[in-house]
Parts: C-alpha cells; structure tokens; sequence
C-alpha cells in the first residue's frame, strides 16, 4: 500500500511475526534438555502484494501458521530399529550376569570345590576303609556336594520366575503405551485437520514410539492421516489409528509366553515371533540360555549318581551286605546322600565284591577313580565337563557385554546424528534471538515513524 496507513500494517505484520519468532525461539531454548524434543522455526515470508495507484506494492511479512518442525523419519526408524537391538542385549546381559554368579568358583563353595572334596574324601576313606573320621567326612562332602547342586539348580530357577515377572510388567507397559499413542493420533488429527501444526504431540509420539521399540521390535509407519501405526510379531497390530490391541500373558509349560489378543478376543501366541526389545532378552534368557545351563547341570548330577551308585552297589559295606545306593534323587534340584547311608555310616561301602571286612577298599578306590575317568559324554571327566558349563556361561555372558556395548554406540551414534538434524543448539538459538530482536525493534521503529508521518499530516490540516 502506498497510504501512511498501509505502512502501519506492514509495521504491526512485521512486529507481529518477529514476536512470534522469538516465542518459537524461546521455546526451543527452554527445551534443550527435553529427550525427544525437536527444534522448531516459524516459516517467514512476504505477504500477498496487491495493485496501488498503477503500482504492485508489497504489503510486509507473514508466516506459515504451521511451524517447521525439524524431524527426519528415515533416521527414526533407524534409531527405533537399533533400539529394539540395544533391549534385547541389555536384557540378555543382566539376566546372563546374575547366572555367572551363580557359577562362580572363586571361593570354596562352588561346585569344582564341592566335587574335588568329595572325591578326596572316597580316596581318604580308600586308605583306612573302617575309619568313622573319614566316613563322616565322606557323608558330610556328599551332603554338601548335593546341596551345591541343588542350590544352584534352584537359583536359576528362581532367576526364571523373575524373568517371568520381568515378561509380565514389559507388557503392562507396552500396553500403556499403545494406549497413549493412540491417543496422541486423536489429538494430533484434532489439530493438524485445522491446519495447524501438532508438533509438541508429535515429539511426545515419537519419544513414545522410540521407548516401546526397546520392549519389543516394532515396524511403526505414519498414514495419509498424520496417524502413527505399530505392529509387532510378523504384522500384529498394535495402534492403527486411535485403535488398540493387547498383549497378554498365560503360562505355558511353566513359563510366561506372551499371546497377541485378536478383535475378536481370541489368544495369538507370538512369543517366537518377537525377534527384538527387552522381551526378546528375556525370553531367549530364559528358554534357550538358562534351559540349556539346567539340562548340562542335570547331566552332571546325574551321571555323578549314576555312576557313584553303580561302583557303591556292587561293593559291601561293614556289615558285608552289597552296598545301597549312595545317592538318590532325578537330578541337580533332589540330589542327595540316601537318608538311610547318613543315619549309619556302616552301609558305606568301602570294601570290593570278596575282599576281607573291614580293610577291604576296592569300591571305595574304584569310586575315587571317577574323578579322573572319561565318563561324561564326549569323553571328558567330571571336572572337565564343569569347566565347560562354566566356560559357556562366561563365553555367553561376555558375547553379551560385547553385543550390548556394540548396539550402545550405535544408538549414540544415531542419537548424534538425530541431534545435528532435530536438537537445539544455543548458540544458534541465541544468534537468532539477538537477529529477531533486532527486526522486532526495527519493525516498533518503523510504526513510530508512520505514527509521526500521520501527525504531521493532521497537523497541516488544523
């Protein structure tokens, strides 16, 4: 416009969208710190230009009433992706950790400590055959072996009731936050559907969507609508839109497996089908890692009874009876010494088929021999056979570490990069603040300048 008061509304456009560049500027410098937030900028540009006494006059500066939100999709699903990698390791590490320990062989009490006295104390008795010292002893060694065996069978076991109540609340969660993502689609449909940006709602969706991927592995995707959409397991809807379906859990063979809820409430298990998060650490843990601990450990215990009952049934005890069975039970968790063994230590049968009582020693030699003898499948002793249970769960333990320090850089990685395109950098935000304020004052100085135009005017026409 080519009037004093054309040149006021250029003033206020430009006064009132500097204004609004320094709030969108302060509210990125008060979300520095803020995870997940992204930078905004207000989208300046000129206003229409209109026809005015045969010219086309610019009528000042407006901005976009949506906001520029500086986001890149293909880097957050990266992120997401990674994620799910980093859950499932760091799951997989904490569970496999508390396992190492219960292996741990530093001190007196592990289990190699508890066979190599038991096996001493066969070839002590061996030397004085009728001896009560080294028949109590030889109880006693027993007694603790078995205890040894059936404390840490239990503690794995028990560290699977708590993975199974890890599994359970990782899924209240998912739910919840399936939940608030739906939500979230509402309202920011509610919004953009105006015309108007969502971009606060959209960083919480995002935040949101990147936390869920470390529970579980997920391929998430926006529609035409602006509506986030999860699935899980192979194309299990999890959001789709303002929709929402469960997961659950029910036990299954002893354990909690996790069950997809159709629409029409029927039960899907997708247990083997997660393949990344937190719930795959836990779970392949559980059923594949500690499973495999617990069989090579019932191996041990029972081919340790197996065959110190085979060498004590064949050998006579003081009473010149064949020998009972020494030990009793199906395996790590029952092992023990037979009750009736340790409440009369005569029916230790020290003595070989024929040898003269009391100083025969030819059970009690052939029983100390199996320390050494080749019996464990794949050829390798007792001592051997240990050694290479606990060198697995040292070698699974420290492929963890590696896997779950590897995806951790990645993340760091990706979040470095999610920084340069999304974060806030003061130093920029301030460079603009200073630039805004400039132009905002220019702009104050400019309607001063029409408004002593227009009293000049009036004051000529007095």
């Amino acid at each position: 416009m080519s009037n004093i008061l054309g040149l006021l509304n250029i003033g206020q456009s430009a006064l009132l969208t500097q204004q609004k560049a320094i709030d969108i500027t302060g509210n990125n410098i008060a979300n520095v710190n803020t995870p997940g937030y992204s930078r905004q900028r207000l989208v300046i540009q000129q206003s229409s230009p209109v026809r005015a006494d045969g010219l086309t006059m610019s009528t000042g500066v407006t901005s976009d009433p949506a906001i520029q939100r500086f986001y890149d999709q293909f880097l957050g699903t990266q992120l997401n992706d990674e994620n799910a990698t980093l859950g499932r390791w760091q799951a997989q590490k904490e569970a496999l950790e508390k396992v190492e320990l219960m292996f741990d062989d530093a001190n007196e009490f592990g289990l190699s400590s508890a066979m190599n006295a038991y096996w001493n104390a066969w070839q002590d008795l061996s030397n004085n055959p009728s001896g009560v010292a080294e028949r109590t002893t030889l109880i006693s060694t027993g007694q603790f072996l078995s205890s040894i065996f059936n404390q840490v069978y239990s503690n794995i076991s028990t560290l699977k009731n708590d993975i199974d109540t890890h599994v359970d609340n990782k899924v209240v969660d998912i739910n919840a936050m399936a939940d608030r993502i739906a939500e979230l689609n509402k309202k920011i449909e509610q919004v953009e559907v105006t015309g108007h940006n969502a971009n606060d709602f959209r960083d919480e969706r995002d935040q949101l969507v990147f936390e869920l991927s470390k529970m579980i592995d997920i391929n998430s995707y926006e529609d035409g609508d602006g509506n986030v959409n999860v699935d899980v397991a192979n194309g299990k809807p999890l959001v789709q839109g303002t929709a929402t379906w469960d997961l659950v859990t029910a036990d299954n063979a002893g354990v909690q497996d996790v069950y997809w809820q159709s629409s029409n409430g029927t039960n899907v298990d997708i247990t083997t089908n997660i393949s990344g998060g937190e719930l795959k650490g836990w779970i392949y843990a559980r059923d594949v890692s500690l499973n495999d601990y617990m069989t090579q450990l019932n191996d041990l215990a029972n081919t340790v009874r197996t065959s110190v009952n085979g060498a004590h049934t064949v050998g006579l005890d003081l009473n010149g009876n064949a020998g009972l069975d020494f030990f009793t039970g199906t395996g790590a968790a029952d092992l023990a010494v037979n009750a009736a063994i340790v409440a009369d230590t005569d029916l230790i049968a020290a003595a070989g088929a024929g040898e003269g009582l009391p100083g025969g020693n030819g059970a009690a030699i052939n029983i100390a021999n199996l320390q050494n003898a080749a019996t464990m499948a794949g050829g390798s002793t007792f001592g051997e056979y240990y050694s290479s249970l606990t060198g697995k769960v040292g070698s699974d333990v420290q492929a963890a570490d590696f896997n779950h320090e590897h995806q951790t850089t990645m993340v760091q990685n990706l979040e470095n990069y999610r920084q340069e395109v999304s974060g806030v950098s003061l130093d920029e935000e301030m460079i603009n603040l200073v630039k805004f304020q400039h132009a905002y004052n220019a702009a104050a100085k400019m309607i001063t300048t029409a408004d002593e135009m227009l009293d000049t005017i009036l004051g000529l026409a007095r």
